[in-house]
């Protein structure tokens, strides 16, 4: 399995890891975390669907 690493808390985050959460890229996945609950469990995304979804939002072409 890839080893996700270089998390970064989303600019969002309030200081306190209320309602927040965190990226991290590894070679062949990136991960998405709950801030508060590290060890609660990682959604994993190819790079490319995960590229795409972060084009999608910036875009604003949901719907």
């Amino acid at each position: 399995m890839d080893t996700i690493a270089n998390w970064r808390t989303s600019s969002y985050s309030n200081g306190q890891g209320g309602m927040c959460v965190e990226v991290g890229a590894g070679a062949d996945l990136v991960g998405v975390r709950d801030t508060k609950d590290r060890d609660g469990g990682t959604l994993t995304f190819q790079p490319q669907a995960w590229g795409s979804f972060l084009a999608a939002i910036k875009t604003e072409r949901f719907g």
